[in-house]
């Protein structure tokens, strides 16, 4: 027998509709069936823009006449309906579009008979989507509206949106609901709008830079192409465990080897770590790879690629973020890793190279580190610690320690330090790029060295021994550079937004706990236990115990006080 659902009742009632004003919305959905209206038609079209509606009337605005309106011109004009001011007879309402808010007038006389008073008055709410049908006129505050000679259904809303006074502020409701979020502050559709420009910008550039995107797969038997711990998979038909990719390198690099000379691949990838303000387990990149050029090549296309993007998106280059600016001119600052440890973090220079005193001046300021760590590791902790967060305007650092860069090629003067650099902005890393080691013994050794690590620290983001790409390099992998770009941080720094999950459609989030809101509230009465508030759509239920109070506090305060007097 199958399993009765965790969302059902006895009798198959869905607790999620299981509330007094979603049922009262449920059951006028019922009666527009029943008086022969479809709530949920499927043969109406998109209305005309809001925007051109607006603009192609504003003339009227400009009439000698004391009534301001052309009832030789019609319009149909589709939304949703966010605000409805009724007044007896006649009504005012703002419906929304993709281009913003325009309104609309009805009345009894001009609709027809009983269908004022008995469907649009009655069923029609904030949160539903209609037609609107009629010409233009302009009131007496001066506001271009459509006087309505037709109103129709388009989608009947049986969840209410949130409460008209401050809209949708639960940060975790935001995310987790992002439609929801778009519905009630539409400028968050601006973000994600420019991120899709931002990502068909990017692979324009690098199409005109005569690079070919590639597909490579997204699950893999060796997890490689960067320090992260993995996410593991089973794979039902060849019984084997996958790993959902961390980077696509190593297969990119591979098409190197196999001839194409320049490629590029925009995509996910999935790192099983911790989520903060610039981490989520799934984000986005392009990786590119580039034969017969070198790390500075990739420094000097960055930047081409930052001067594309500022100019074909319209910006400034010296954009705001929070309370700093970043000056996105170009050409942007270069200071090797090891200098800046000194010049940006402070560090005495004596210290940055010996690794007992970097262990000391860590745990003089209170920083845990392994003492099993290189040489290379511990600087990287000093440059954690010290410098990333005051690299504001866009920043190269360059000429990585070598064992923190498994898969970057020696430097050919110095072969401690990778041919490597990273790119920083407002204290964050946008980029990594190199000139990719090809010398197949020299990989071997490097992957077999993390190997170690792995072994001696139990770091488990250490990469493993792929001996497949060792092989694939043994014939012959040209002089290369190859870069990855965070596409998610990117548009944080464009958007001014502080999280990435403001730039994630649908960010990782924990289950969700009930909400009293998806509560069974039948015996509950719909008036606020503290000012006595009775319109439905602005209470909410109490967190404990039966009982409404009013989502707006300040309102209920002021409405309390007003009754007590």
């Amino acid at each position: 027998m199958p399993k009765k659902s965790r969302n059902t009742k006895t009798g198959g009632e869905i607790l999620i509709f299981d509330n007094q004003y979603i049922q009262e919305r449920i059951k006028k959905t019922k009666k527009l069936r029943e008086i022969g209206i479809n709530p949920y038609p499927n043969q109406i079209k998109k209305g005309m823009p809001s925007k051109h509606f607006l603009a192609e009337n504003e003339i009227l605005k400009e009439l000698d006449a004391e009534v301001k309106k052309d009832e030789t011109k019609h319009y149909t004009l589709t939304g949703r309906i966010k605000f409805v001011r009724i007044m007896g007879k006649a009504a005012f309402a703002k419906i929304e579009d993709n281009d913003g808010l325009v309104q609309i007038y009805y009345n009894r006389d001009d609709l027809p008979e009983g269908y004022y008073n008995d469907v649009v008055k009655k069923l029609f709410e904030v949160g539903d989507i209609i037609e609107a049908k009629g010409f233009p006129f302009v009131t007496q505050t001066g506001e271009i509206t459509l006087h309505c000679t037709e109103v129709n259904i388009v989608s009947k809303a049986i969840f209410p949106l949130p409460e008209k006074f401050h809209g949708l502020q639960d940060q975790e409701l935001r995310y987790r609901q992002r439609y929801l979020d778009m519905i009630m502050n539409p400028h968050v559709k601006e973000t994600f709008v420019m991120r899709s420009k931002v990502v068909s910008l990017v692979r324009r550039f690098f199409e005109e830079k005569n690079f070919l995107e590639v597909e490579t797969p997204m699950m893999h038997p060796i997890p490689g192409g960067a320090n992260a711990r993995p996410f593991i998979t089973h794979h039902n038909a060849l019984d084997v465990e996958r790993y959902l990719r961390i980077a696509p390198e190593l297969y990119l690099k591979r098409l190197i080897v196999g001839g194409m000379e320049a490629v590029f691949e925009i995509n996910r990838n999935f790192r099983n770590e911790g989520m903060d303000h610039t981490h989520n387990p799934e984000f986005t990149m392009i990786e590119f790879y580039w034969a017969y050029h070198r790390y500075t090549d990739l420094m000097n296309i960055t930047e081409e690629l930052f001067d594309y993007l500022f100019d074909n998106l319209g910006l400034d280059r010296k954009l705001p973020y929070g309370e700093i600016k970043i000056d996105f001119t170009t050409p942007f600052t270069k200071v090797p890793y090891i200098e800046a440890l000194t010049t940006i973090g402070g560090i005495p220079a004596e210290i940055t190279k010996d690794k007992v005193k970097i262990l000391a001046y860590l745990k003089e300021h209170k920083i845990e580190a392994d003492e099993n760590l290189t040489l290379g590791y511990l600087q990287a902790e000093l440059f954690d610690a010290f410098v990333e967060e005051k690299l504001i305007n866009p920043t190269f650092i360059t000429d990585f320690p070598v064992d923190i860069s498994p898969l970057a090629r020696r430097s050919d003067d110095n072969p401690d330090i990778a041919e490597r650099f990273e790119l920083f902005m407002a204290g964050k890393e946008i980029a990594n790029g190199f000139s990719e080691l090809n010398d197949p013994i020299d990989q071997y050794e490097r992957f077999k060295a993390q190997v170690d690590t792995k072994e001696a620290t139990g770091d488990d983001e250490a990469m493993h021994m792929d001996t497949d790409y060792v092989k694939a390099l043994s014939y012959g992998m040209t002089p290369t550079a190859g870069e990855g770009i965070g596409i998610d941080r990117l548009v944080m720094m464009l958007t001014n937004q502080h999280s990435i999950r403001d730039v994630l459609l649908f960010p990782a989030m924990k289950p969700e706990a009930p909400r009293p809101e998806l509560q069974p509230l039948c015996d509950v009465e719909t008036i606020c236990k503290k000012c006595g508030h009775d319109v439905a759509e602005d209470l909410k239920p109490a967190k404990k115990g039966k009982g409404m109070f009013c989502i707006d506090v300040a309102a209920c305060k002021q409405r309390a006080q007003e009754k007590a007097k």
